[in-house]
């Protein structure tokens, strides 16, 4: 029995530069109680496409078509009438919960408010079904989550309250957009096997959009593949995945690190499908073609280890303690500690990728910035390139800044969005002296803007008005202009779609060869840090669990906290 279904859908978005074709001539059949999984680049129309059957999408779109619940066309109906389907009969799990949910409103409050908008009950039983529905999605201490707001919980936490309140007013048809974006593995794991869970309990029918084909694989029975607004593949799981028929499918399964197969360079999708006049060109190349071009041998891999652990470290990190005070008020003297880092030692080699792989605040981004000076110590020892800095002050450090250089998670947050990207990339060669004059520093940096994939028509731009992969090559040209030594790289590319996380995996290791570079490079990825990493350290409560060679650690882990993170993998199918 069919609970949705889209026919011929066309979406546009009257902009500034004219009318922009968004999603062209779709139509998706869902079936009571099916997983129907929605993937494709950012862009290609996935989170248009469900924001149009909430009737969602912004002032300036046009829509025609029909979107029919059990044979009601949703696109007819007022905005009145259709505020008695959102939110009750189809529900709605959106991608950032940290934006969805109202900051000044409890947690508990957001989702009895859901209760009593659609349902005819009191404060009281909208309290108690409220808690109910916590303990459903397994948060702990239901009532204590109640009276907290969005700040007060993690991630996970949050997506768990957003699925709460999409529940809320049980939904024949649940949309879930990215709800697993950028959290951990093992947080990601559960809300998948949540979903599941609640699926099968509740009969639901469920849209799940990602970009990530292994998610897509855990979860769905069928897949739909967009590009550019058009949906180029569809079918059941396992014969997309395993018989992929159109050349972009192949692409994007093709670019993402596998754990099996050690590869110098990820494919991406113009391997497989690019455009010429606005026409969509495939080439002939399989995926096991390219990756046989381009798999490293285990003797390849063992000559470049015997190279790099000949020499002498550059970095020596011995017995590191941050530990933050606990305190329990304005005079009391804290005896308690979040010990954040705890005892952590370890050596990085000139050349070395150094992955440091764990879960949401097992202390990785801490210890990025111990190791930066941003943060100081509470004891033990760094030693860069054979000096011992541990106790250098802030004037000390400076002269070392450019050989220590860090590429933040979100590009977007860590770029002056009042400065063009030309005065972003020149500012540290001026703070530091490097080059007499500003016309051979803004020479020096649109060389260095060529060699990241970015052009010199953008040096006069704004942060907005670049995509996130670009973004993101802005700030590795950021940290690559004063030619450090050392590059920390912090979930560097935890945020991007899939295709897009390959070229920027792809360009940072082609930049660690042109420049001889250094990476400490983190990640909760393992599969992501396995494919970068010459060696790989697995954090835990400010511990170090194991250190190893990556295909050591990955396939015989020694601790079950490593096995854990191993086993949350999405393996696809």
């Amino acid at each position: 029995m069919q609970k949705l279904q889209i026919k011929d859908l066309n979406i546009h978005f009257k902009t500034e530069e004219g009318n922009f074709h968004a999603v062209k001539n779709i139509s998706i059949k869902i079936n009571k109680g099916e997983i129907v999984g929605l993937v494709g680049e950012s862009g290609s129309g996935k989170s248009v496409t469900s924001l149009a059957i909430m009737r969602l999408l912004e002032k300036n779109a046009s829509i025609s078509g029909q979107v029919l619940f059990d044979d009601l066309n949703l696109l007819t109906l007022t905005e009145k009438e259709m505020q008695k389907f959102r939110g009750n009969q189809i529900g709605m799990i959106f991608q950032e919960p940290m934006t969805s949910l109202n900051p000044v409103l409890k947690c508990g409050s957001q989702v009895a408010e859901s209760i009593l908008l659609h349902q005819k009950t009191n404060q009281k039983i909208a309290k108690e079904k409220t808690i109910q529905l916590f303990k459903e999605v397994k948060l702990p201490n239901p009532e204590e989550v109640f009276n907290k707001y969005p700040h007060e919980l993690s991630g996970g936490q949050k997506q768990r309250v957003m699925i709460a309140m999409a529940l809320a007013c049980d939904p024949e048809l649940l949309i879930a957009d990215e709800p697993t974006t950028a959290l951990d593995v093992t947080v990601q794991k559960s809300i998948l096997e949540l979903l599941l869970k609640l699926k099968t309990e509740r009969n639901m029918s469920l849209i799940f959009i990602s970009h990530d084909l292994g998610v897509i694989g855990e979860i769905a029975d069928r897949i739909l593949v967009m590009y550019k607004g058009e949906i180029v593949e569809e079918g059941l799981i396992k014969d997309v995945f395993i018989h992929p028929q159109h050349a972009y499918t192949k692409g994007l399964l093709a670019c993402r690190p596998l754990p099996d197969l050690q590869l110098s360079k990820l494919p991406t999708i113009t391997d497989f499908v690019h455009f010429e006049d606005d026409k969509m060109v495939s080439s002939a190349l399989s995926i096991g073609t390219l990756q046989e071009k381009y798999a490293i041998s285990s003797q390849e891999i063992e000559a470049k280890r015997t190279v790099l652990y000949q020499q002498k470290p550059l970095l020596q990190i011995q017995d590191l303690k941050t530990w933050f005070p606990k305190n329990e008020g304005w005079f009391s003297q804290a005896k308690n500690f979040t010990k954040a880092v705890d005892g952590v030692s370890f050596e990085v080699y000139p050349g070395e990728t150094f992955g440091l792989v764990g879960e949401s605040g097992c202390g990785k981004t801490t210890l990025s910035r111990t190791i930066l000076k941003l943060l100081d110590p509470s004891s033990g020892e760094i030693i860069f390139n054979q000096q011992n800095i541990t106790k250098l002050n802030a004037k000390e450090m400076r002269p070392l800044r450019k050989d220590i250089q860090i590429i933040f998670q979100d590009p977007y947050s860590s770029l002056n969005p009042i400065k063009t990207i030309g005065e972003t990339l020149m500012e540290p060669l001026k703070v530091h002296q490097v080059f007499a004059n500003q016309q051979q520093r803004k020479d020096f940096i649109i060389d260095l803007m060529a060699k990241v994939g970015l052009q010199a028509a953008q040096f006069n731009r704004y942060p907005h008005e670049f995509s996130g992969g670009q973004r993101q090559r802005v700030v590795i040209a950021r940290a690559l202009a004063l030619q450090p030594k050392l590059i920390i790289c912090d979930e560097s590319v935890s945020a991007l779609d899939v295709s897009i996380q390959a070229q920027v995996l792809n360009l940072l290791k082609d930049l660690q060869q042109q420049f001889q570079l250094t990476y400490i490079f983190i990640s909760h990825d393992m599969t992501v840090v396995k494919h970068m990493a010459d060696r790989m350290m697995v954090m835990n409560k400010g511990k170090i669990e194991e250190m190893g060679y990556p295909e050591e650690i990955y396939h015989h882990p020694k601790t079950a906290y490593t096995q854990k993170l191993v086993n949350a993998i999405p393996k696809g199918i």
